[in-house]
């Protein structure tokens, strides 16, 4: 997928925009998994919401400005990528399960398999770090690995 040309080269402050609205709406409703499209009104009121200025957003009168037609513009393409064409390529919890179980096998893995952070009957293996883990040790030639995904890797930081 290539990068869409609108959203290309624009200005910090837009994207400080996309992620403060977005942090305080949400990115899904509660029992949807649907990626949202936030409304100017919506954009505006999560701001005031946060003690931040919303004037860019909209005039006087509610007619959307410059800046607030390209964040309605961005959030709408952001929600059209994520539903129709990211969501339907994403496995099911059975096939993620399934592929690990596989991998898990197959390779006879040393590397720490994390669990996820859920309780009850929802506890399980975290499958896609596991994966990860175990493709990077079956890899790595002998090469040592920190698996741990809080630390940095050796000589940055």
């Amino acid at each position: 997928m290539k990068a869409e040309q609108r959203f290309l080269r624009q200005p910090k402050h837009l994207w400080a925009n996309v992620r403060t609205i977005s942090q305080k709406l949400g990115y899904t409703e509660r029992g949807r998994s649907a990626i949202k499209v936030p409304t100017l009104a919506a954009m505006r009121e999560a701001l005031l919401a946060l003690g931040l200025e919303s004037s860019h957003l909209l005039n006087a009168d509610g007619r959307p400005l410059a800046l607030g037609e390209k964040l309605h513009d961005y959030f709408r393409f952001r929600a059209d990528v994520l539903n129709n064409t990211v969501e339907p390529l994403l496995m099911t919890v059975k096939q993620a399960a399934s592929l690990f179980a596989e991998h898990k096998r197959l390779l006879a893995p040393s590397c720490p398999l994390p669990m996820n952070k859920q309780k009850g009957k929802k506890k399980a293996p975290a499958y896609f770090t596991g994966l990860i883990n175990m493709l990077i040790e079956a890899n790595a030639k002998g090469y040592p690995c920190d698996y741990d995904p809080r630390e940095s890797p050796a000589g940055e930081g």
